[in-house]
């Protein structure tokens, strides 16, 4: 058995009067994050962390902000693209784990939704989803509420 791992790392600036998704799911907010596509920095991390295991370069790679069919997709269409190349290159996830970094709203409350909706987008059992959410202690972008931040952890594997 081949086993992989791969790591992802994104950061968005938050905005008054966007939507906030957030690992697939809308977050009720008066704030969102900026971006190209839906701004999911939950949904970006995983893809990078898994085309990261899968020696497949990064998001922006594949799905670059100068292209405008990705201009407002929404970013489970984005993983779920990258989760057929992992698995069209033979591979299987194993298991993610994520660490979003928000000053506010509290997110614990969304965690159970997120993993639902991440687990049926990647076709994995929730309990292989690891989903964490803490603040910067007012320290920092995150800290004076500017921007969101997330990392990511993925194992895959092949036979």
């Amino acid at each position: 058995m081949k086993i992989r791992v791969g790591q992802g790392y994104d950061v968005h600036k938050l905005a008054e009067g966007r939507p906030f998704w957030l690992g697939g799911i809308l977050i009720p907010s008066s704030f969102g994050a900026v971006g190209h596509s839906d701004a999911d920095v939950v949904c970006h991390v995983l893809c990078d962390a898994l085309l990261g295991a899968a020696n497949m370069r990064n998001i922006g790679y594949h799905f670059s902000d100068k292209d405008p069919r990705w201009k407002g997709v929404d970013s489970k269409h984005l993983l779920t693209e990258v989760l057929k190349m992992v698995r069209g290159a033979g591979y299987e996830v194993s298991n993610v784990d994520v660490t979003v970094v928000l000053q506010e709203p509290k997110l614990n409350p969304h965690i159970p939704a997120m993993k639902t909706c991440l687990a049926e987008v990647m076709a994995i059992p929730e309990e292989d989803i690891s989903i964490k959410a803490t603040t910067s202690e007012h320290i920092g972008f995150v800290g004076r509420g500017e921007g969101i931040a997330a990392h990511c952890v993925a194992l895959i594997y092949r036979d």
